[in-house]
């Protein structure tokens, strides 16, 4: 499967495509095998799990120095996200200022470029948030 392909078809990059533990109910995103709570309890009970994309800001930062992938972009604002059904993601923040961020904030997923693969320059899409 080429690199392009394998991308398109990660589910949690254009769905926040997680799962929920079938025996106590807790969502995650990323999914994951089993459930971090019940252990092996949840192994073979754990449920596809769609996520709205809304949540508020915990915490934030500015990021002034980026990787050689995201030079171009700086300084972009990073956040970790609380989800509303519960689970916490590290996102950016986009199409606002860092004066406009604080914690508490409501926000929501968007879909957006990531950025480019390779020679090819194949875009990479996926989730960041917006100030609602």
């Amino acid at each position: 499967m080429s690199g392009a392909r394998y991308w398109r078809h990660q589910d949690q990059r254009y769905n926040m495509a997680g799962n929920e533990c079938g025996v106590c109910g807790s969502r995650f995103f990323p999914g994951k095998t089993m459930c971090p709570n019940c252990h092996r309890r949840s192994v073979g009970k754990m449920k596809k799990f769609y996520f709205n994309g809304n949540g508020k800001i915990i915490t934030y930062t500015i990021i002034h120095e980026g990787s050689l992938q995201y030079r171009n972009q700086v300084p972009y604002l990073l956040a970790i996200i609380e989800l509303e059904e519960g689970d916490k993601v590290l996102g950016q923040i986009v199409d606002c200022e860092a004066s406009d961020l604080a914690m508490g904030k409501k926000v929501e997923m968007v879909f957006r470029k990531l950025g480019e693969q390779g020679k090819s320059g194949t875009i990479q899409y996926g989730y960041k948030f917006i100030l609602k």
